[in-house]
């Protein structure tokens, strides 16, 4: 959603890489199940509205060549073993294919390897939006490009989602109670936010009116930060909610309201995504009009 709104600002090309070959790598998944996830994240991306005029979405397993190919080995044989031993933490027991990835993220940084969409001397600079996560990856990126005199991409890192269950959770697919996903219904969110987000709120309402609620823990309120537009209403959610005046089933059944419309937004927009549609979006096509 943040990055359909910076192509929407700045009217620029998005290149936006499916990295099914690190979830084969990284996970107990076979080759055909990441792809077919790959696939199905391409719906949920579309879905959110991207412009296929400016937009190109690629699969590892399906796209990376040459040239793409020889910046990744460009990138390799100028990172030492020892530095990303140290970024990554790489052990004895990782398998080879951990240790040689970080090329693979790093090399669609570079316009060279996409020449269908930058041909010639086309030399624009990079923007990431990526969590906060990747980091060890582009910082890596960015120390390495110069070496190969090409220009520094930029980042901007989002933080993380807390777990409902609390800031000391985890959040993920393991545990199908710890997130609202996309293809949540509206009672799975309803339930989901009632029985499992963490609350600040006191144990009573007696006390819960005497002390006010504990923001910095409190799970709803954290997640109006990311969903609620309005900037007055959260303030005054936050206002209220501290000095006793707001009680949690109140804040709980504002946010359930606010992740229902998220959702099934999504999912209608979702259900519209045709795999002909994914099909078009990572065509390797030129993008004629991805600066006007």
């Amino acid at each position: 959603m943040f990055t359909k709104y910076l192509q929407d600002v700045f009217k620029v090309p998005l290149v936006i890489q499916l990295t099914d070959d690190e979830k084969f790598m990284w996970k107990n998944l076979s080759v055909e199940e990441t792809r077919r996830l790959a696939h199905e994240n391409a719906k949920d991306i579309i879905a959110c509205g991207f412009d296929i005029s400016r937009t190109f979405i690629f699969s590892n397993f399906y796209y990376v060549g040459v040239p793409f190919y020889e910046n990744m080995v460009m990138i390799g044989k100028h990172v030492p073993y020892k530095k990303v031993v140290g970024i990554f933490g790489f052990t004895g027991e990782d398998h080879i294919g951990k240790v040689s990835f970080p090329p693979v993220q790093a090399a669609p940084s570079f316009p060279t390897s996409f020449p269908h969409l930058f041909p010639g001397g086309l030399n624009p600079r990079c923007f990431i939006a990526c969590a906060i996560y990747q980091d060890p990856y582009f910082r890596m990126t960015r120390d390495v490009a110069p070496q190969l005199g090409y220009n520094k991409p930029s980042f901007i890192e989002s933080i993380f989602f807390p777990a409902l269950q609390g800031e000391g959770g985890k959040m993920g697919s393991s545990d199908p109670n710890s997130a609202i996903f996309v293809l949540d219904t509206a009672k799975e969110i309803k339930d989901k936010i009632n029985k499992f987000s963490f609350s600040g709120g006191k144990d009573t309402i007696e006390n819960q009116r005497k002390y006010g609620a504990d923001l910095e823990v409190d799970i709803p309120v954290k997640y109006f930060g990311f969903f609620l537009d309005d900037d007055d209403e959260l303030e005054h959610i936050r206002t209220e909610y501290k000095a006793e005046r707001m009680l949690t089933g109140e804040v709980k059944q504002r946010l359930i309201h606010v992740l229902t419309e998220v959702v099934e937004r999504h999912r209608k927009a979702r259900a519209a995504v045709t795999d002909k549609m994914v099909d078009a979006f990572m065509a390797v096509r030129p993008l004629p009009n991805m600066f006007s």
